[in-house]
């Protein structure tokens, strides 16, 4: 007995020595260039949380400016004492100032946002594009401060992903450092905007990272901390809206009425985000058959928000001021109704204009008003099981919004650190889980992955769905002269038949012809002029093909559990 207590503490002194030798390695080895990670993280929050500020005092100064309020937190109030040509010109001017920029400095006239930083992360290395970036951030810029009713987060969060592609490119980052890099920044951007340090961290996992890899999660933090302390040195530790109190939920018998509630806000989402598509769609059409210039195209948008602000001043801006009515139940029934009715239509000429910012910031406003509307419902017919209309115009708020954004977790979040009301956590927890399994069925995900599909980029079905548009076949070919290429006879046979591929194409437009034909092989051309015959390159093997999907593959699944 005595011996082989004696042997188990030996073994055990020597298993702890070599832990102590394999740690002292890692410290060695790797600990440096983890801790020089964390500084770079650390430095791209800081410039991130900068970015952040600079934008939203770049919209205060100029709103200040335009409209000459003196308290922006009231601008819809100011402008009703505006004349009504005003609220027409300034967003008319705005609009054609964005027009001309983008026209100049995009190849597409399109605005860039969380969507292309989603794309970034998953198919171009955590990089995002820089000249478009810039000018797609200055259109924004003009946009929120000239009355565009859209949000500050969009834009915010692109040029967080054009300071973190800077970077990457200088250090010559790979996939994975450049999407961690991403990440970082786009964290920082979040919590510096908002002052939500957890929620800005999640959302970076969540929504553009799109998965929760340990290794991440600390540079993000690191880098959402100090996006937050540059929000609080300059704001103070206070929270977006300020509540009544009282919103605790009273009885357990009224979470059903939020169960409902959630399905109410899901389908309200969706169709938030069908009324944009459906209006940047229609406006293309009518752009194609009027043969408006691409540079008008925001100009017409910016009269028609104008136009609708002569009655309906609400819709200017980012609507915090009626978003905080919502919140503290200042707003009659009929107020709320019709307030979410104009803010989805302000939304959606503002997006179907080209005129760039976020959708996030409007949906907390239309999440806002219909909760609030259902809860002044709701209490009215069960009065002795009901709390506050203002707590369900705070989970209303917090469901909207998730099912737009797609992102549960950190949108949850974010309603708490934004309001700084943690005591309603059931409430807001059962309404945003329905509204997002509701809405998540009914379009691609979110709002940001939808419109990517819109593009033909397959990013919301999973990697499965975009690795092999990532690989062309001129990788995995094997050539004319290599040893064990295909039979150059048969593949002119298969060329003149139409079975190949283009040397410019993806896996994604070989896989199916493999897939139909049953060919082991297809010859790889490259396509002259009308007169010019095809060159053959070589061809591109089903096997060769299998076998680098699913090395593919598995190098996303080590990088997202690792």
């Amino acid at each position: 007995m005595a011996k082989s207590v004696g042997s188990f503490l030996a073994e055990s002194a020597r298993e702890a020595a070599d832990t102590c030798r394999g740690g002292w390695k890692v410290l060695v080895h790797k600990g440096p260039s983890q801790f020089q990670f964390w500084i770079i993280a650390l430095c791209i929050g800081i410039a991130a949380g900068f970015a952040a500020l600079l934008f939203r005092k770049g919209i205060h100064w100029l709103q200040s400016t335009i409209y000459g309020a003196e308290d922006l937190n009231l601008l819809h109030t100011f402008a009703n004492t505006l004349p009504w040509y005003w609220l027409v010109i300034i967003p008319t001017v705005g609009g054609l100032i964005v027009g001309i920029v983008l026209n100049k400095f995009t190849p597409d006239g399109r605005v860039r946002s969380v969507a292309d930083v989603i794309e970034g992360a998953a198919l171009h290395e955590g990089r995002v594009e820089r000249k478009a970036g810039i000018a797609s951030a200055f259109a924004s810029l003009i946009t929120l401060s000239s009355g565009g009713s859209t949000g500050r987060e969009g834009p915010v969060v692109h040029i967080a992903g054009m300071i973190a592609t800077w970077v990457s490119v200088r250090i010559n980052a790979d996939g994975i450092t450049g999407r961690d890099l991403l990440g970082c920044a786009v964290a920082a951007a979040v919590s510096a905007s908002f002052n939500a340090p957890i929620a800005g961290a999640l959302f970076a996992l969540e929504v553009v990272l799109r998965h929760f890899a340990v290794h991440a999660f600390a540079p993000i933090v690191i880098a959402s901390v100090a996006g937050t302390v540059i929000n609080r040195l300059e704001f103070g530790d206070v929270t977006e809206f300020t509540l009544n109190t009282g919103t605790a939920l009273q009885f357990y018998q009224e979470l059903p009425a939020f169960l409902i509630l959630g399905g109410v806000c899901g389908l309200v989402a969706v169709a938030l985000m069908w009324t944009i598509f459906w209006a940047d769609d229609m406006a293309s059409h009518l752009q194609d058959d009027l043969r408006v210039p691409r540079w008008l195209r925001p100009a017409i948008s910016g009269a028609l928000l104008g136009i609708l602000a002569i009655w309906f001043p609400h819709i200017i801006g980012v609507g915090y001021e009626t978003t905080s009515a919502a919140l503290t139940g200042n707003l009659l029934l009929h107020e709320a109704v019709v307030f979410a009715v104009l803010k989805v239509i302000a939304v959606s000429i503002t997006m179907a204009g080209r005129m760039g910012g976020g959708v996030f910031s409007p949906s907390l406003m239309v999440g806002a008003l219909t909760g609030l509307a259902f809860g002044m419902i709701a209490t009215a017919i069960f009065p002795d099981v009901s709390g506050t209309t203002t707590l369900y115009a705070l989970a209303g708020l917090g469901a909207v919004a998730a099912a737009v954004l797609g992102a549960p977790i950190s949108t949850t979040l974010i309603v708490f650190e934004m309001t700084g009301d943690w005591q309603t956590g059931l409430a807001v927890m059962v309404a945003v889980s329905i509204s997002t399994a509701l809405s998540s069925r009914l379009v691609d995900g979110s709002f940001f992955l939808t419109q990517l599909e819109r593009r033909n980029v397959h990013i919301a079905a999973g990697p499965q769905a975009y690795l092999l548009a990532m690989c062309g076949v001129g990788k995995v070919m094997r050539g004319k002269d290599d040893a064990k290429a295909a039979p150059e006879d048969r593949c002119w046979e298969m060329v003149s038949e139409g079975l190949y591929v283009d040397g410019t194409a993806t896996l994604e437009s070989a896989m199916p012809l493999f897939e139909n034909t049953g060919e082991a092989f297809l010859p790889v051309v490259t396509l002259g002029g009308e007169d010019a015959p095809p060159e053959l390159l070589g061809a591109v093997f089903h096997v060769d093909a299998l076998r680098a999907y699913n090395k593919a593959l598995a190098a996303t699944a080590a990088e997202e559990h690792s």
